[in-house]
């Protein structure tokens, strides 16, 4: 049987975009192309919603803080919808300051935006949120402690508290198996 026809240019496009912004990149730490972390971000979101705007923006949600890709380009692009869902999952950086200086208070930040975000927001969230949980999770079984050394805030209880802010910020998609694994392998790593 062949499959159903669907309109996926949107998603197609933010896929091509996605990999062109992060073309040459790496996932830090980890020896792959950084565009393969977007691209399970976005398969997490399918499995809450087809809405290919959500779709979209899980593909594109770390073009503008990692790359040199605005949200006035994404809103171009890709429509108001998709650049608002973006900007709701991407850190503020302060001008002048570390990242390792500003870590806490970005991820504070985060933690308050996600938690008065739309809905919509929080689904896009989580697809990065629970990728980044499973590497965190693969690697913290392969590494253990020294796994923190690759990130700018070097003490697991900095992370600790981050991802439980997290998962308490997303709880309203709690009845979803994605969130269900985000707070499991949470649990897991930081038990």
């Amino acid at each position: 049987m062949a499959n159903k026809p669907l309109d996926t240019q949107l998603v197609d496009r933010a896929i091509l975009f996605a990999v062109k912004a992060h073309s040459g990149t790496e996932r830090r730490g980890k020896g792959f192309p950084y565009v393969i972390h977007p691209m399970e971000a976005m398969a997490i979101v399918a499995t809450i919603t087809p809405d290919p705007e959500l779709l979209a923006a899980a593909a594109l949600h770390d073009t503008v803080e990692d790359t040199d890709i605005t949200l006035d380009v994404l809103r171009a692009e890709f429509g108001e919808r998709v650049a608002k869902l973006v900007a709701d999952e991407s850190d503020v950086f302060t001008e002048g300051k570390s990242e390792e200086e500003t870590w806490h208070q970005r991820k504070k930040a985060a933690i308050d935006r996600l938690a008065r975000a739309p809905h919509d927001a929080k689904i896009v969230a989580l697809g990065d949120k629970l990728s980044n949980m499973r590497a965190i999770a693969r690697d913290y079984a392969a590494q253990g402690d020294a796994l923190w050394n690759i990130f700018h805030a070097k003490d697991p209880k900095d992370h600790e508290w981050h991802y439980r802010g997290l998962a308490d910020a997303l709880r309203e998609l709690q009845d979803t198996p994605a969130f269900q694994e985000f707070e499991q392998l949470i649990n897991q790593v930081f038990a």
